[in-house]
């Protein structure tokens, strides 16, 4: 239902930008009345068959177009020259604006950029996802699954990736993220968040903050490669900035130890993960309160199992047996930490 009544407004803005495209023939055909009553009555006054007024005369110019002149025929030849001239001129003009108008209404594919940006248009609040690689593919099936309006931009879209992403109603607008236009065209004043998936990180940040300037409230999240240059973006503009080693050494180094761990989920800007451990025989942690383990390694107690007995909101003053599995949440390095001291 959604995307039907989305797509009857993108037909609306759509017809209403190729009308504006319009305009030109419609120029050219209202000069092309003056002009020729203009002319009318410049030659009618040397010949000596005038009208009474200028205005008649470029009456009788729209009336010759479609053949329903009243006047009586001239017996100047230059004047008989536009009884035959007139119509020509103006039903070709007219024919051709028609003419191209009807194709691109009717023909949407070929005006696929178009047809892309009155889709974008009809779209608030919503995520503009810039580059269509591994990681923006990604993230736009990841945003698609939780119901998010998203609005891709990508200047060399590869045509299988478009091809399931406009599949799962997600317009692809081809151009330069770089580009006021394009940042324009995918709605940024009314969107929610942009994120920046290229893998420039120069790119990425000009175009943080020409999203930011356009809208000051926009939430950016930025994939930068240089892990400081990610943090010092965090800080100073308050940019959510991730590096994609940042996030994925601790999990590996996790797996590694033999914990289980979650990918990272970025939350305020912090990067959290939910891991398991069971708690070994000689475990230095054996008879640490969770209160302490919470406090020591900054994580989340989330459950507890002892005995078999799974207990979801374990108390604080509760103390680790050899043999329970610990459920926690925290970020993968403090994890880590975790995972060693528990060994």
């Amino acid at each position: 239902m959604k995307n039907t009544r989305r797509n009857w407004q993108a037909s609306w803005r759509d017809t209403m930008l190729l009308l504006g495209e319009f305009r030109a023939p419609l120029a050219l055909f209202l000069t092309a009345i003056l002009g020729g009553g203009i002319l009318y009555n410049a030659i009618a006054q040397q010949v000596g068959e005038p009208l009474e007024s200028l205005s008649e005369t470029i009456y009788l110019a729209l009336t010759l177009v479609f053949l329903q002149s009243n006047e009586t025929f001239p017996h100047s030849p230059f004047l008989q020259a536009f009884y035959f001239l007139m119509p020509l001129i103006g039903i070709g003009i007219l024919a051709q604006g028609l003419t191209d108008f009807g194709i691109m209404l009717f023909n949407r594919r070929a005006r696929s950029k178009e047809w892309e940006m009155a889709v974008a248009s009809t779209f608030n609040n919503h995520t503009i996802l810039v580059g269509l690689g591994h990681l923006g593919f990604r993230m736009a099936k990841k945003l698609h699954a939780l119901g998010k309006k998203i609005v891709v931009i990508e200047i060399e879209p590869k045509a299988d990736l478009i091809a399931i992403v406009q599949e799962m109603g997600i317009p692809v607008i081809q151009d330069d993220g770089t580009r006021l236009v394009a940042l324009e065209a995918a709605g940024v004043r009314k969107a929610h968040t942009i994120a920046l998936c290229t893998q420039a990180d120069s790119l990425n940040l000009q175009m943080a903050l020409k999203a930011r300037n356009l809208n000051p409230n926009i939430q950016v999240v930025v994939r930068i490669f240089d892990d400081d240059f990610a943090q010092s973006l965090q800080e100073q503009f308050g940019f959510t900035a991730l590096s994609a080693t940042s996030i994925a050494a601790p999990a590996f180094a996790a797996a590694a130890a033999g914990t289980d761990i979650t990918r990272p989920i970025v939350v305020e800007g912090q990067a959290l993960s939910l891991a398991r451990l069971r708690i070994a025989d000689a475990s230095p942690l054996i008879k640490t309160s969770l209160a302490d383990i919470e406090q020591n390694y900054d994580v989340s107690v989330v459950l507890l199992r002892h005995d078999g007995i799974a207990d979801m909101h374990p108390a604080g003053d509760r103390r680790l047996s050899a043999g329970d599995l610990l459920a926690v949440l925290g970020s993968p390095a403090k994890i880590n930490i975790l995972v060693h001291d528990s060994q």
